[in-house]
Order: structure tokens, then C-alpha cells, then sequence
């Protein structure tokens, strides 16, 4: 149980975009630590999805788990709306759903190409345009972006690159827009972190520690300790920011 003084996000309510693995599962554990109810979406791991809920339960805190693939533009809306309804609000919205499509560009499918945009861009679009409307003065919407934005070391990922660094022009532009309410709009760009889709026990893994200066791989829950921040009461003055945390990847 975590000291109750500690919760900084007591009352509030935040809806997570992919928040069943990974860093999205980090994120949800920490928002619910710090006193939010969180409700997230999962695609294809219910069972993921429910270890994460209870884990939360299990704490003290709050989670709601709906299946909605980012790429769906009214399942995403609809999420929301249900997040809304259940919890009377959204004041936190955390947009962390993203695919990975890796390939030669000789070959490289534009069905995955129109993938990667429609989860890692118009997604993101899709659900700020609808948390907003649920939201107060004092809202926070966090996007989970990628050091990639501004350095790519590798081949095979131009349009992972790309659709990352949409998400810098994206947030300045949302941030104008949103401002004149209270509500902030950040891009968190994480460098290479130890999850089951990037372990840090690879040859892949190998290959890019040399470029950190740190030497090592992050961990889901630094990315979101730094995401609570954003996320809390001491931020409001943070917006339209794109926010590095990378270990020195991009130094």
C-alpha cells in the first residue's frame, strides 16, 4: 500500500491508450499508486490486461480494462466515452498505444506503413479530440513518443522514425489549441527500455547500450514515474514540450 500522503493524483481520473504491457502497464500501476482511477484499453491480451486490473485492486487502487484497438478510430471514442461515463470525467489522458513495423524500404508493405500511422499518429489525434471534450481546466494529455524522433542509429525503422516525430509537431499544435483552457499536452520520448517487446538481455539490445551513456537499458517504471509527473499538480507549467528520457541515447 502506498502512503496515502503520496497521492498526488487522488480523485483524478486518467484513461490510458494501450496500458495491458510494458511501459502502458507501468504507467497504469503508477497513476493508480498516486490515486487516480484508471481505465485503460488492451487489443489482444485480456489475460495481460486482467494481471494489470488486479495488480491495481490488489494495492488499493482502481483500473477498468476495455478492449479497443487504437487503429479503430470508434472503438477508441467509444473507450472513452465509457471511461467518462463509468468515472464522471477525464482529467489524465495518456496516448501510449504504438506498433513497431521493421523492414528493408525496398519491400516494406504499405499496408504497415498505413498501420503505423493510424496507431502511433491518428490515434493520438483521435483521442485527445474526444478525452478533451470530458476534460476541466487543469487537464493533462501525455503522449508516449520516441527518442527515434530525433535520432534513428539503425535501418529498417523510417517509418516508426516518421510517426514519432509527427507526434513533436502534433503536441506543439494541441498544446496552442488546448492552452487557453488549462489543459497541457507533452510528448515523452523514451529511449530504449526493457520491456518484452525490446528485452534488454538481446543482441539487439547489445548493439545500442554502447550508444547510451548511461550503458544500459531504461525500465518501464522510470519512463512512469516521469509520465506522474507530467501527470500531477506541479506541471502545469509544461506544455507543448518534448521530453527526452533516454539515458543519454540522443546526448
Amino acid at each position: 500500500m502506498s502512503n496515502t500522503t503520496q497521492q498526488t493524483l487522488a480523485g483524478k481520473v486518467a484513461f490510458v491508450q494501450g496500458g495491458s504491457r510494458g511501459i502502458g502497464a507501468a504507467i497504469v500501476k503508477r497513476l493508480a499508486r498516486d490515486g487516480a482511477s484508471v481505465v485503460f484499453t488492451y487489443v489482444s491480451s485480456p489475460d495481460k490486461a486482467n494481471e494489470v486490473v488486479s495488480a491495481v485492486q490488489q494495492s488499493g487502487g482502481r483500473a477498468l480494462a476495455i478492449k479497443a484497438d487504437s487503429s479503430d478510430a470508434a472503438a477508441v471514442k467509444q473507450a472513452i466515452d465509457q471511461a467518462a461515463a463509468t468515472f464522471g470525467r477525464i482529467d489524465i489522458l495518456v496516448n501510449n498505444a504504438g506498433v513497431l513495423a521493421l523492414g528493408p524500404i525496398e519491400d516494406f508493405k504499405l499496408e504497415d506503413f498505413d498501420r503505423t500511422v493510424a496507431v502511433n499518429v491518428r490515434s493520438v489525434f483521435v483521442a485527445t479530440q474526444e478525452a478533451q471534450r470530458h476534460m476541466g481546466n487543469g487537464g493533462r494529455i501525455i503522449t508516449i513518443g520516441s527518442t527515434n524522433a530525433d535520432r534513428m542509429p539503425f535501418q529498417g525503422a523510417a517509418a516508426y522514425a516518421m510517426s514519432k516525430a509527427a507526434i513533436v509537431g502534433l503536441t506543439k499544435g494541441l498544446a496552442r489549441d488546448l492552452g487557453p483552457r488549462g489543459i497541457t499536452v507533452n510528448n515523452v520520448q523514451p529511449g530504449p527500455v526493457d520491456t518484452d517487446m525490446n528485452p534488454a538481455d538481446s543482441d539487439f539490445a547489445d548493439s545500442l547500450k554502447g550508444l547510451m551513456a548511461v550503458g544500459r537499458y531504461g525500465k518501464a517504471e522510470e519512463i512512469a514515474a516521469f509520465v506522474a509527473h507530467l501527470a500531477g499538480p506541479e506541471a502545469g507549467y509544461i506544455t507543448g514540450a518534448s521530453l527526452t528520457i533516454d539515458g543519454g541515447f540522443s546526448a
